[in-house]
């Protein structure tokens, strides 16, 4: 049978026929429909963007991340196990992959909507922290907490200096045991200075310029520390190596958070509260995790 021939199928899908017609509808109907749904469950990303709260016990991180899940703050204890919880960003503020979104817009809302996981600041209970950072995914950002109070005393200032600088060296190693010349994806670091607006809390910019110098004399005694120990003479060269990886510019001269853009990373500084006698300031906080979505 040749296509031309009447009974041929070629000739019946252009008949003016009911069938024909109910195709066509169909199709035309169909087919968007389908198309649409297969991008967009490809384009939807399957996991929320994450932010790992980090820092020293009683800096205020279970504070914030029930602030964030529930708009208030609530009455907290130390944690001992990392916790996770869906957040979304406050009304007011945009995330940076959606600034030319509406807000009616369905895929400005799933922009707002990230993860926070809570982790234990205790010494003991750190590896949860830096097993996070040995393998990411979809980290956008760490939220360092520090209690701008306690900062001002050299005990609270040593141990949030030596925890920071253990989770910067971490972030850093991976940067440069990076396979490709590409280097992994960027994931700043955000210092939340808690408790500003009590009266003995240090201001952001010294809370910088004194986590700076700490974070010099913890590199400083660890280098010492590695000398005296006679590790030359006992490691292997390939963990010699390793264990000489000092943060920041190859451990000479002042540190300062503006060496870790070298290695794909960038630190700021903001203060704000938790929780105070007019409420909670934030604000900064989450405009900074808004710059990261």
């Amino acid at each position: 049978m040749a296509w031309h021939d009447e009974d041929s199928w070629l000739t019946a899908a252009f008949a003016p026929k009911l069938s024909t017609v109910a195709v066509a509808l169909a199709v035309t109907v169909l087919l968007p429909i389908l198309l649409h749904l297969y991008i967009y469950r490809r384009a939807t990303p399957t996991t929320l963007p994450t932010f790992l709260l980090l820092g020293p016990s009683g800096s205020g991180k279970t504070a914030l991340l029930t602030l964030a899940e529930r708009a208030q703050a609530a009455t907290t204890r130390t944690s001992t196990s990392p916790l996770a919880v869906e957040a979304l960003l406050p009304d007011g503020l945009t995330p940076a992959s959606s600034s030319y979104r509406s807000a009616g817009d369905p895929a400005f809302e799933r922009a707002r909507r990230f993860q926070l996981i809570d982790t234990p600041g205790h010494g003991k209970l750190r590896h949860y922290a830096i097993s996070k950072l040995a393998n990411p995914t979809n980290v956008r950002g760490i939220i360092f907490v520090v209690d701008a109070a306690s900062v001002a005393d050299e005990t609270g200032l040593n141990e949030a200096a030596e925890y920071l600088h253990d989770v910067l060296l971490a972030l850093q190693k991976r940067y440069t045991g990076a396979k490709t010349s590409k280097g992994p994806t960027e994931i700043p670091v955000l210092i939340a200075a808690n408790k500003s607006d009590l009266f003995t809390a240090l201001p952001p910019h010294l809370i910088k310029l004194s986590l700076e110098k700490a974070i010099s004399n913890v590199r400083k005694s660890r280098a010492t520390g590695l000398k005296e120990s006679g590790a030359v003479l006992t490691a292997d060269q390939g963990d010699l190596e390793e264990e000489r990886e000092w943060l920041g510019e190859g451990g000479e001269g002042p540190f300062e958070f503006w060496q870790m853009e070298e290695v794909g990373m960038s630190v700021d500084v903001r203060g704000g509260n938790v929780v105070g006698t007019d409420g909670a300031d934030v604000k900064t906080w989450f405009k900074w995790i808004a710059d990261q979505l």
